[in-house]
């Protein structure tokens, strides 16, 4: 009876590890792609890639195989596997087919994949709000999709849907989207309008949001007051001072106290370019073994689990996963 009670408890707790990691550590990610930090800004590509816990692997995949699902597959691969997949890509990164990869190449190609990542993500928010599977949302369908109600009629003029815009925010921007004018979002439309901080037509109205939400006095500025609002009312002095150094070093920019409308910009909206140069500088950092700024295939391959990873990269969660519970 001990024995039997001592598996059960560890199986117990094995299954419940396994459903933290699946829901915390795995690639997948929220089908809502306008995810915001607490001070109201998009979340970059990269938010996840360093945290408190240490380096996110995942991050490094899936921007070089431009893809949740196949950055999840390559997970499940043997090493050899994994490399024999890497290696085929190698050839289309290398655009001068000299055999070497070099920082303006990997750049270029993690720009790609960030795009890559941004049509699957529409494409699996598509699939949700298409309601009569015809391969393009429509606007009742968004509505029903995005603010629970059947017509317009039924929001309020404060609510806001999933992405936090109200809703003629969001009917502004779904007639940018609908490049062609016939009512519908196909899915290179519905990109850009479930992606908007990734395409500059869209930059106006995210930045009027933010104007919205935090400048009070209307002056198309925001002050510091402003820009904490009504986060600081929970909050004690270190984290006051932490954002007023923020505030003065990293959003101001030009220091005159106010954060002014191409200071919100780069505050709210993300730079994929900035991204993929750090991007690129931590897997040269990784890989670059002789240190003569560039990636041969071999030193790529021979790093293969930080670009693509396998199933030994992932071993832990494998352990702790059907592996161990056969055992028990």
């Amino acid at each position: 009876m001990a024995l039997k009670y001592f598996l059960g408890v560890v199986l117990s707790y094995v299954l419940l590890y396994c459903a933290s990691a699946a829901v915390h550590g795995q690639h997948g990610h929220s089908v809502d792609t306008l995810e915001r930090e607490s001070d109201g800004s998009f979340r970059a590509r990269d938010y996840e890639h360093y945290s408190d816990s240490g380096h996110n692997s995942e991050f490094d995949h899936e921007a070089i195989l431009g893809s949740v699902r196949e950055a999840e597959e390559f997970d499940k691969l043997s090493p050899e596997e994994a490399k024999r997949r890497l290696a085929l890509l190698l050839p289309k990164m290398d655009t001068n087919g000299d055999q070497e990869i070099d920082r303006k190449e990997l750049k270029e190609w993690i720009l790609k994949s960030f795009i890559n990542l941004s049509r699957e993500e529409a494409q699996e928010r598509l699939v949700e709000a298409d309601e009569d599977r015809d391969g393009a949302v429509s606007w009742p369908e968004y509505l029903h999709d995005a603010f629970g109600v059947d017509t317009e009629e039924d929001v309020g003029p404060d609510d806001a849907g999933d992405s936090g815009l109200l809703l003629q925010e969001e009917k502004a921007m779904w007639a940018v989207a609908d490049s062609n004018s016939d009512g519908i979002l196909e899915l290179d439309e519905f990109q850009v309008f479930t992606n908007p901080e990734e395409h500059a037509d869209m930059h106006p109205f995210l930045i009027n949001q933010t104007l919205r939400e935090k400048d009070t006095n209307r002056d198309g500025r925001i002050d510091f007051n402003e820009y904490i609002g009504e986060r600081g009312n929970q909050q004690d002095k270190g984290w006051l001072i932490s954002e007023k150094e923020k505030f003065d070093h990293d959003l101001d920019l030009n220091k005159d106290g106010v954060i002014d409308l191409p200071e919100i910009h780069a505050w709210v909206i993300p730079n994929n370019d900035e991204i993929a140069d750090e991007e690129v500088d931590h897997l040269f950092a990784s890989a670059d073994d002789d240190h003569d700024d560039l990636l041969t295939f071999q030193e790529i391959l021979l790093h293969h689990e930080v670009f693509v990873g396998s199933e030994a990269t992932d071993y832990g969660s494998d352990l702790m996963g059907d592996h161990f519970a056969d055992e028990l």
